[in-house]
C-alpha cells in the first residue's frame, strides 16, 4: 500500500468547493445592487448596464464547430442531462488533449535533444571530442517546451477570435489568465509540499529564473496597460504586435542570462566550498575556458569566446568539469555498493537494473520528459523510466547469450591448438597436445598436417621429430598429437619446440579428398585453420634442483577477484625435494585484513613438481578507482637430501670443505662448478609486487551508468508499428517501492481503468509520425495540427457548457478550461520536484509558461484580430472589466508568491521547495489561498458582487 498523498486529492476537492460557491453566487446576482437607473439623456450608466448584463441569463450561442443544442429553454431535466453530456465530453477531450500533448512533447524533446560533435584542444596539445547540444537549455524551455506546455491555453485564444469573426472572446484569455494563476499558485505550491522532509530544492539557473519570472508580471502588467490605460477597450495593430515581439525579447534576455553575456559576465563574486576540501567552486559565475583552449566544430575553429555559443558543459573550466565527472563515479559507485548491501540476494543484472533506474531518475530531465512521464503514468502507459531499465537488462543478457553461440554456430569448420602451449618434464616420455575443430557441420570428415619444428630444443638429441596427418571423423571435435621427449643426465637450460598445423581438407566419406571443383561452391564444405595454428612445447630440465622465480616482477589484480593465485615457478631443473619460504611485505595496500590478508609460509616442491601456488585473500572495498600495492617474496630454497644421488653429493660438498685448503686443479673446480650448479637457487623474480586495481566489472558498470542517456530515446518512437503496440498494451503506473524495479509489476486497477478510458485516443494518435520522421519536426506539425482540433471542440464544450448551467465563460475557463488543461503539468512538475535536483523543471518553467502564453496566446490572436479589423476600417474591441480585474489580481498576487520563494532562499529554509515541514505546509496552504481568493474575486467580479474596471 502506498503512502497517501493529501495532494492529490487537494485540486478536486478544492474545485468543488468553488463551484459550490459559484451556483451559490450565481442564484442570487440581483443582491449585488439596485436596478439600473436610465440617466436624463434616457441612456444607461456604465454601472447600471453592468448590473443589467449580469442579471440577465447566459444564452448559448454557435461554436467555432459545434451547433447550439436545441431547444434554447429545456426543462430543468434536461439541463441537468446536457450539463452531463457536456462535462463528460469536456473531461474525454480533456484526456485526448492530453495524450496528442505527450506526442507532441515528445517530438519536442527530439528536437531539442539533437547533439553535435566538438573537439577541444588543450594547451598542451591533447585533442577529446565531446558531444553538445545544439539547442541551448534555456532557449529550448522557452520556446519549444513552453509552446508545448501551453499549446492548448494559446490555440484556443487564437481559435476562439478566428472562429467567431475575428470578434474578442472571454473563453480565451480567461483561460490563459486562469492556467497562470493555477501554474503559479497551486502547482508551485504542491511542489513546495511534496518534496520529502528535510530535503531542499533550489533553482539552479537563478540569473534566468529572474528574468522570465520579471518577464512573466509584466506581461500581465502590459496586457492591463493595453486594456485599461493606454486605449481603453481598443486593442490597437501596434500593440498586439509589439505583445507578440516581447516573445523572442524574452526569449533574448534570458538567453543573455543564461550564457553571462553583457553585464552578467563581470558577476564572479559568489564561491562556495567543494565537497573536496581545499576546493573552491564559483556559484554565480564560472571562469570561461583559458584563452589557449581551442574549440573546433564542423572543422571551423572557435577561441574561447566562442564557447558562448555553445551548450553544455563547456562554459565550465575543464579541470573543473574533470572533478565532476571523478565526483560523479563516486556516486554512482556508492549507489552500486549501497544497493548489494540492500539487496543481498538479488542477481547482479537486478542490481544494475536498480542502479540504472536510480541513475535515471536522478539524471536531469526536461519538461517535455516529466510532461511525458506524467501523462503515460495517468493513462495506463507504465513508468518511462523503469520500461527502460527493464529492456536494457533484458537486451545485456540477450547479447550475452548472442555472443557465447557465436562460436558453435559459425558455419566454417575451424582447426586450431587447444590450449596452445605445454610443458613437460625432461623424463615424462611423451607430451600429448590436443587439436579441436569448432564450428561448421561435424558430420564431415575434415583432416589437417602437423609437423614439428626446431625451437632451442633440437630433434633427435631432445625430442623425436614428428610428422603427420590428423584425421576428425564426423562427430569428432577432439584429436591427440603425441610428441616422444628424449631424456638425458647432461644439465641443460628449459628449451622449447613447435608443432604447426596445415594443409586442412574437407575428405568424401570414404576418406578421400573430393575431385578438384567438385565442392569448391558449397559454404558447408570449407573447413581453415583457427588460432592458435602453433603449439610450443617447453621441456624442463630434470637434471637439477631448480631455479625458482615469480612469472613476472608485476602483477595486477581486481579486488574483486576474492582470492588471488601466484605462481612460482621451478625452472632449468626439478630432482629433489625443495622448501621454499615466502611471505607478504605491506606498500601502499595494508594488510590485517584492511586491503588483503598477510599471508606467510613455506612451499614444499616435490621431486619433479615444477610450479606451487601462493594464495592471498584481497578485500573488496569497491572503489571506483584503485591504484594499490603490496609485495610477496620467496626466500632462499633449501634442498631436502631424499636419495643417494644427492646423498653422495652432500659428501662430496663436505669433502671438499675438509679439502678446501688444498689447492683446486683445473679438473676438481669443473667438478665443484658443476655441483655448484645443481644446487636449487632463485631466479630473476624474487619479489612480485602486487597491484590492487578497482573491480573491472564494477568499473565498466560504473562507467556505463554515468553516460547519461538521451532521454529523448525513451519518450520518442522510431516505427509506426511500435506506436500502435504501445498505443493497445497497457503497463504497470507509478509504484512506492522503487527498490522492487527488478521485478516485472503487474498492472494495476488504475491502470486497465486509465487504458479502457483512453485507448480510442492512443490507438487514433498512433496514426501521427513517429518522432524519428524528420528529426521529430513531421510529429510536432501533425500534433499541434490535432492539438488545434480538440481545443476548438473544448471551448465549444466549455462555452456550451458554461451556458447550460448559468456560468459565464470568463468563470468557465477559470474553473474549469484551465484546470483541464494544467492536470498534465501539474502531475509533471510534482515528478519533477520530488527526482529532480533542482527545482528548475518544477517551478523554473512556469514563469517562462505564463510569460510566453501572453505574448503567443494573447499576442497572435489580437494581433491578427486588430490588422483584420483595421483593414476594414473598423477598430478591434475588448472590454477589459472581467479581464482587467483578473489580470490585476493575478500580478498583484503573482508579486507576493515570488516573493515568498525568494525568501524561502534564506538559510533557515535552504530553497524555494522543500525544507522544513511547518514551513512547507504554511507556503503551501498560503498558495492555495491566493488561488482561492483569486478563483473568488474573479467570480464575484463577473457577477458584480465586487465592482471591477
Amino acid at each position: 500500500m502506498g503512502r497517501w498523498d493529501p495532494s492529490s486529492l487537494m485540486s478536486p476537492a478544492l474545485r468543488l468547493a468553488v463551484i459550490a460557491a459559484i451556483l451559490l453566487l450565481e442564484l442570487h446576482p440581483s443582491s449585488a445592487g439596485a436596478p439600473p437607473e436610465p440617466s436624463a439623456d434616457g441612456s444607461v450608466s456604465a454601472v447600471s448596464t453592468n448590473h443589467s448584463v449580469c442579471s440577465e441569463a447566459e444564452m448559448c450561442s454557435k461554436g467555432v464547430i459545434l451547433p447550439v443544442w436545441e431547444p434554447q429553454n429545456p426543462s430543468f431535466g434536461d439541463k441537468v442531462a446536457r450539463a452531463t453530456v457536456y462535462f463528460v465530453a469536456l473531461v474525454y477531450m480533456f484526456l485526448g488533449v492530453s495524450i496528442i500533448a505527450d506526442r507532441f512533447m515528445a517530438s519536442i524533446e527530439v528536437i531539442t535533444s539533437q547533439e553535435k560533435e566538438i573537439t577541444i584542444k588543450k594547451p598542451n596539445g591533447e585533442t577529446t571530442t565531446t558531444t553538445v547540444r545544439i539547442w541551448n537549455e534555456t532557449v529550448s524551455n522557452l520556446t519549444l517546451m513552453a509552446l508545448g506546455s501551453s499549446a492548448p491555453e494559446i490555440l484556443l485564444s487564437v481559435i476562439e477570435v478566428i472562429g467567431h469573426g475575428f470578434h474578442a472572446g472571454t473563453l480565451g484569455p480567461a483561460t490563459i489568465v486562469g492556467s497562470a494563476a493555477f501554474n503559479m499558485f497551486v502547482i508551485i505550491g504542491i511542489c513546495v509540499y511534496v518534496v520529502p522532509d528535510g530535503e531542499t530544492r533550489k533553482v539552479k539557473h537563478l540569473r534566468v529564473f529572474f528574468v522570465t519570472a520579471t518577464w512573466s508580471i509584466f506581461a500581465y502588467i502590459w496586457l492591463y496597460l493595453i486594456l485599461a490605460v493606454i486605449s481603453p477597450g481598443v486593442v490597437q495593430v501596434w500593440e498586439g504586435l509589439l505583445t507578440l515581439f516581447f516573445f523572442p525579447i524574452c526569449v533574448l534576455f534570458a538567453w543573455v542570462a543564461d550564457r553571462r553575456l553583457l553585464f552578467y559576465k563581470y558577476v564572479y563574486k559568489r564561491y562556495r566550498a567543494g565537497k573536496q576540501r581545499g576546493m573552491i567552486i564559483e556559484t554565480e559565475g564560472d571562469r570561461p575556458l583559458p584563452s589557449k583552449v581551442d574549440i573546433e566544430m564542423d572543422g571551423k575553429m572557435l577561441n574561447s569566446h566562442g564557447v558562448d555559443f555553445l551548450d553544455g558543459p563547456l562554459g565550465l573550466d575543464l579541470d573543473e568539469k574533470d572533478l565532476d565527472e571523478e565526483e560523479t563515479r563516486r556516486d554512482m559507485a556508492k549507489i552500486l555498493k549501497e544497493l548489494k548491501q540492500k539487496h543481498p540476494d538479488k542477481e547482479v543484472e537486478q542490481l544494475i537494473e536498480l542502479a540504472n533506474y536510480q541513475v535515471l531518475s536522478q539524471q536531469q530531465k526536461s519538461r517535455a520528459f516529466y510532461r511525458c512521464q506524467a501523462t503515460r503514468l495517468m493513462t495506463g502507459a507504465g513508468n518511462i523510466l523503469k520500461k527502460h531499465a527493464a529492456d536494457q537488462a533484458r537486451k545485456a543478457v540477450s547479447m550475452h547469450e548472442v555472443r557465447s553461440d557465436t562460436g558453435e554456430n559459425d558455419p566454417i569448420s575451424k582447426i586450431f591448438f587447444d590450449p596452445g602451449s605445454y610443458q613437460c618434464l625432461e623424463n615424462c616420455g611423451t607430451v600429448a597436445v590436443n587439436v579441436v575443430r569448432r564450428g561448421g557441420d561435424l558430420a564431415k570428415t575434415v583432416s589437417v598436417e602437423f609437423r614439428t619444428e626446431d625451437g632451442t630444443a633440437n630433434a633427435g638429441s631432445d625430442y623425436e621429430f614428428t610428422e603427420g596427418v590428423v584425421v576428425f571423423k564426423p562427430g569428432e571435435t577432439a584429436k591427440e598429437i603425441r610428441v616422444g621427449i628424449i631424456d638425458d643426465d647432461i644439465f641443460e637450460e628449459d628449451e622449447n619446440f613447435l608443432i604447426h598445423l596445415s594443409n586442412v581438407k574437407v575428405l568424401t566419406a570414404e576418406g578421400e579428398e573430393p575431385e578438384d571443383g567438385e565442392s569448391a561452391n558449397h559454404v558447408d564444405l570449407v573447413a581453415c585453420l583457427g588460432l592458435p595454428s602453433t603449439a610450443t612445447v617447453t621441456i624442463f630440465d630434470d637434471d637439477h634442483a631448480g631455479i625458482f622465480t615469480f612469472e613476472e616482477p608485476v602483477s595486477h589484480v581486481s579486488e574483486s577477484v576474492g582470492t588471488m593465485e601466484v605462481k612460482v615457478l621451478r625452472t632449468s631443473g626439478a630432482r629433489g625435494v625443495v622448501m621454499l619460504p615466502y611471505k607478504t611485505v605491506e606498500g601502499t595496500a595494508r594488510g590485517g585484513g584492511e586491503d588483503f590478508e598477510d599471508s606467510h609460509g613455506v612451499l614444499e616442491f616435490q621431486n619433479d613438481e615444477i610450479f606451487k601456488t601462493i594464495k592471498v585473500r584481497i578485500i573488496d572495498d569497491e572503489e571506483y578507482e584503485k591504484n594499490k600495492t603490496f609485495y610477496l617474496e620467496i626466500g632462499e630454497p633449501r634442498l631436502v637430501e631424499t636419495n643417494d644421488t644427492k646423498g653422495q653429493g652432500k659428501k662430496a660438498e663436505e669433502k671438499e670443505e675438509e679439502e678446501e685448503e688444498e689447492p683446486l686443479t683445473g679438473k676438481d673446480e669443473e667438478e665443484r662448478r658443476i655441483a655448484e650448479m645443481g644446487r636449487p637457487m632463485l631466479g630473476d623474480h624474487v619479489k612480485l609486487e602486487v597491484v590492487i586495481e578497482e573491480s573491472y566489472e564494477f568499473k565498466n558498470t560504473v562507467d556505463k551508468l554515468i553516460k547519461k542517456t538521451n532521454l529523448a530515446l525513451l519518450v520518442g518512437t522510431n516505427s509506426w508499428r511500435d506506436q500502435f503496440i504501445e498505443a493497445i498494451t497497457v503497463s504497470a503506473g507509478e509504484d512506492d517501492d522503487d527498490d522492487e524495479c527488478g521485478e516485472e509489476k503487474l498492472p494495476s486497477c488504475f491502470d486497465y481503468v486509465m487504458h479502457f478510458l483512453t485507448v480510442f485516443w492512443k490507438v487514433l494518435f498512433a496514426f501521427v509520425p513517429p518522432t524519428d520522421y524528420w528529426n521529430g519536426w513531421a510529429c510536432f506539425v501533425v500534433s499541434i495540427c490535432m492539438i488545434g482540433l480538440l481545443t476548438a471542440f473544448i471551448g465549444d464544450l466549455a462555452s456550451h457548457f458554461g451556458c447550460t448551467v448559468g456560468l459565464k465563460d470568463s468563470v468557465t475557463a477559470v474553473v474549469f478550461v484551465a484546470l483541464g488543461t494544467s492536470v498534465p503539468d501539474t502531475f509533471a512538475s510534482k515528478v519533477a520536484a520530488i527526482q529532480d535536483q533542482y527545482a528548475d523543471a518544477s517551478i523554473g518553467n512556469v514563469t517562462g509558461s505564463n510569460a510566453v502564453n501572453v505574448f503567443l496566446g494573447i499576442g497572435v490572436a489580437w494581433s491578427i484580430a486588430a490588422i483584420y479589423h483595421q483593414s476594414h476600417g473598423r477598430e478591434f474591441r475588448v472590454d477589459p472589466g472581467t479581464l482587467a480585474f483578473s489580470v490585476t489580481l493575478f500580478t498583484i498576487f503573482a508579486f507576493i508568491c515570488v516573493g515568498v520563494l525568494m525568501y524561502r532562499r534564506k538559510p533557515e529554509i535552504g530553497g524555494e521547495l522543500g525544507g522544513p515541514r511547518t514551513s512547507k505546509v504554511l507556503t503551501t496552504m498560503l498558495f492555495v489561498s491566493l488561488w482561492l481568493l483569486y478563483i473568488l474575486f474573479s467570480s464575484l467580479e463577473a457577477y458584480c458582487h465586487v465592482k471591477g474596471f
